[in-house]
């Protein structure tokens, strides 16, 4: 929670000093978060890749653990159906896209923000915060009501990461090796799925 805390005060800092600058007739001549993105996809990719882990994971790979990553990608997606319609003013697509960060706000809000523009970014960062948010504080009672793969479910890419340690928790320790492998193949997947969705 407290990764989470820091990315939003960061966000806020950014949105502050843009306001000052723009009062100030200060604009950028070139996107420095194009750049941004492309240093942080290198960045993923340098880390999944060193990772002991993914190359673990591809060794125990069994057609069964597939599921995991499968069902979290159909259950966001019928979510965010649902959602369209309750919400106005945004696409089904649009939702999709937002949904299809699964949780890994970095990545996804900029790449949204790149392809639609900052309203559409904001929604994306804050939906998956929350998701991680809420994964961080109901891990317990999902794992309790809705079985032990519920919090790996509600983590999405965070499962490989930041929610990892809630998860096997509350899960065990058994669970821990679906959780990373359903969090990287879903951090995988977050650039091609926002990009397919948004072109």
């Amino acid at each position: 929670m407290k990764n989470s805390l820091i990315i939003v005060a960061f966000f806020t800092v950014g949105i502050l000093t843009g306001i000052k600058l723009s009062h100030i007739g200060y604009a950028l001549t070139f996107d420095l978060s194009l750049y941004a993105l492309y240093i942080l996809l290198f960045l993923i990719g340098l880390s999944v890749g060193a990772d002991k882990r993914f190359r673990h994971m591809l060794k125990m790979v069994r057609p069964a653990i597939v599921l995991v990553p499968l069902s979290v990608i159909a259950g966001t997606g019928l979510a965010a159906i649902g959602v369209s319609f309750i919400l106005r003013g945004l696409t089904v697509r649009e939702l999709l896209a937002v949904g299809s960060g699964f949780g890994y706000y970095s990545l996804s809000s900029v790449i949204i923000t790149q392809i639609r523009g900052p309203s559409l970014g904001v929604i994306a960062l804050l939906a998956n915060i929350t998701r991680e948010i809420i994964t961080l504080l109901l891990a317990p009672i999902l794992a309790r009501y809705l079985g032990k793969l519920a919090p790996i479910a509600a983590g999405g890419a965070t499962a490989m990461d930041t929610t990892l340690p809630v998860i096997t928790r509350f899960s065990g320790k058994e669970y821990a090796v679906i959780a990373v492998f359903s969090g990287i193949v879903l951090t995988l997947l977050v650039p091609l799925f926002v990009t397919l969705l948004l072109r």
